[in-house]
């Protein structure tokens, strides 16, 4: 099986699984409420996710049998007497919004999930990527991606809350996809209408370019980016926004720069949380390295460990990004 055998049906089926995700993720996300925030509730995002991940394996895996998915969650918590309440408003969630299915289903849906290890064909997922957005009721992103002899074959981002068309909050939910070698596209999150191609910026001056960053300071180092930014005369406010939304702005050329840099030595990137976006920037004429210059390498199982952060952009301005993270003494 090689990259260039991937096509029209994976990405069907994939779409159609990011889409049934969506509807959850959006269901649930409508019912938080402001005493939710106060209270710091994470019971919306615990049911989303898990909902997500058990809609998105039961449609892979329903058309893929033999493909392993590595994805974040399992149900071991979800199956303990005290968590039963979850279960049967995350059954409920699933019934109402997809498919009619036992508890007993839905808990071996989810983990379908539970692979480990590099094999030469398998899918990886985050069902809720930016759960902090997702709990604002700002950006959050379903990933998917389908990875073949260590290339990703295949990239599909859900981003529920992120506007079709830039700056147009009408025109919000919005789907993102790549497939190697074919383009990177755009289409509405619901609805027929045909995808359209999205393009990188033609920005050249790092002066110029417009920065985007995690909300979360715990997922980069926003002093070091601060830092990268005078060093390219960069004087815009970053663009801040949660989950691999910011893929999606720098391949459509909302954004020209996306940095994550590491906060903790001993901290390796998952591959669920940059592998559905990666792709997408790449073929809208992109370029994601980790901040040596090296390309990520999804060989590894569950996390890029060979590679530190990572370093997106239009790729025209690629080099001199890589220069001032390395001149400011990110490793």
């Amino acid at each position: 099986m090689s990259v260039a055998s991937v096509g029209s049906q994976e990405l069907a089926v994939a779409l159609a699984a990011v889409r049934d995700a969506a509807r959850i993720c959006r269901s649930v996300q409508a019912g938080i409420t402001p005493e939710t925030l106060e209270k710091r509730d994470k019971s919306p995002v615990t049911i989303a996710d898990f909902g997500s991940q058990a809609v998105v394996c039961r449609v892979v895996g329903n058309a893929f049998p033999d493909d392993p998915i590595i994805a974040e969650e399992d149900s071991s918590e979800l199956r303990n007497e005290e968590n039963a309440p979850f279960l049967h408003l995350i059954h409920d969630e699933i019934c109402r919004q997809c498919v009619h299915a036992s508890k007993e289903e839905i808990c071996r849906w989810i983990d379908r999930g539970g692979a480990q290890h590099f094999a030469h064909r398998f899918w990886t997922l985050d069902p809720i990527d930016g759960t902090k957005g997702f709990l604002r009721k700002e950006q959050y992103a379903i990933s998917l991606a389908l990875i073949v002899e260590g290339q990703i074959a295949l990239g599909v981002l859900g981003c529920p809350n992120l506007p079709l068309v830039a700056g147009d909050p009408a025109t919000s939910g919005a789907l993102f996809y790549a497939i190697r070698g074919q383009g990177a596209f755009a289409l509405p999150l619901e609805g027929d209408t045909a995808p359209q191609p999205i393009r990188v910026s033609a920005t050249t001056d790092p002066a110029a370019a417009r920065f985007c960053e995690s909300v979360e300071s715990g997922h980069s180092s926003h002093g070091a980016s601060e830092r990268i930014a005078q060093r390219l005369g960069i004087t815009a406010a970053p663009l801040r926004l949660d989950s691999q939304a910011k893929y999606a702005v720098v391949a459509r050329g909302e954004a020209d720069i996306y940095l994550r840099l590491p906060t903790k030595a001993d901290y390796f990137e998952q591959i669920w949380d940059h592998a559905g976006g990666v792709l997408i920037v790449e073929e809208a004429g992109g370029r994601v390295t980790d901040v040596a210059g090296k390309p990520l390498e999804f060989v590894h199982g569950r996390t890029l460990k060979q590679n530190r952060g990572v370093v997106v952009s239009n790729n025209l301005l690629h080099d001199a990004v890589l220069d001032a993270v390395q001149a400011v003494g990110v490793q």
